[in-house]
């Protein structure tokens, strides 16, 4: 958990450079999955499948936008401006940007950020929107002392001065859901009631749940009647496997292949990002744990 919550806060603060480079994976193509890995089967087309780059910052970005390009995937999740170029060389979607938060303690929930904030998410809608992307990461921050009901005021607050902005530019503000049991502690947007209720005061398409399957597996289980009961609120997703934060096999507790038909059976044409930490000792076995996860979600 301590990795996650150091490289996670990196990665929103800073573009980050992979430290193996495209030289790593000389054999991408059939050649990149062991030998005695089965050829993947044709995706389907009915899931749109991304990758958060955090998760696999042992590859340069460079290598890990061929690597998608291998498996199928068409977008990397929680790249910043300074990378796009990278993605765009390579006809991959920026499925998540970031770079507008101030951190994810420090968030909307907090009117005391509110100034910062609005400057910093307007500047940001516009790059992305210049940029040609849609959906742009937001965080409700940490309570630190109010309650969930000051935090929706303080959030519903701040949020109203910038979402005419994104109307206006066809950018999405997307909140994260967060544990706040193990991942996050104090984190106010830790259940989908309380995200659900702010995106009812805003009141936009242009504001929506993140809604992050490993998390709210942890903050309140439940995960396919939730999809399906309130898909509409729900913008994009992310994968993981509980306990751990690991490979979505069947070493966790999810099926997400039940989970990602419910998902596609809702109509979602947005994003599912996998956001699993290898749990794998070579560069290889993480690959395939990659591969494997794919195949998996494409229901």
């Amino acid at each position: 958990m301590k990795r996650y919550l150091i490289d996670r806060r990196s990665l929103l603060r800073h573009s980050v450079t992979g430290a193996i480079g495209l030289a790593a994976l000389p054999h991408l193509g059939s050649k990149a999955l062991a030998d005695d890995t089965p050829e993947p089967r044709a995706l389907k087309g009915n899931i749109h499948h991304s990758v958060a780059r955090w998760t696999f910052d042992f590859l340069s970005l460079e290598a890990l936008c061929q690597l998608s390009n291998e498996l199928g995937i068409k977008a990397i999740d929680l790249v910043g401006p300074q990378e796009w170029p990278v993605l765009q060389r390579y006809g991959l979607d920026s499925s998540m940007c970031n770079g507008a938060e101030l951190s994810l303690e420090d968030g909307w929930g907090d009117a005391r950020f509110h100034a910062e904030l609005i400057e910093r998410y307007r500047n940001h809608i516009d790059l992305v929107s210049q940029a040609g992307y849609t959906n742009l990461i937001c965080f409700s921050g940490n309570a630190r002392g109010m309650s969930p009901e000051q935090g929706l005021d303080n959030a519903e607050e701040g949020l109203k001065q910038v979402i005419a902005h994104a109307e206006s530019k066809g950018v999405v503000l997307q909140m994260e859901l967060f544990n706040s049991k193990i991942d996050h502690p104090d984190y106010l947007c830790d259940n989908s009631a309380w995200g659900i209720e702010l995106c009812r005061r805003l009141d936009s398409p242009n504001f929506k749940l993140l809604y992050d399957i490993y998390h709210m597996q942890i903050s309140e289980g439940d995960v396919i009647r939730t999809i399906r009961e309130n898909h509409p609120f729900f913008g994009h997703y992310h994968t993981a496997g509980v306990p751990g934060r690991h490979e979505i096999d069947a070493t966790q507790e999810l099926n997400y292949p039940a989970i990602c038909r419910a998902i596609r059976d809702t109509g979602f044409k947005g994003y599912l990002a996998q956001e699993f930490l290898p749990d794998r000792t070579s560069q290889q076995a993480k690959i395939e744990s990659l591969r494997a996860a794919i195949q998996l979600c494409d229901v």
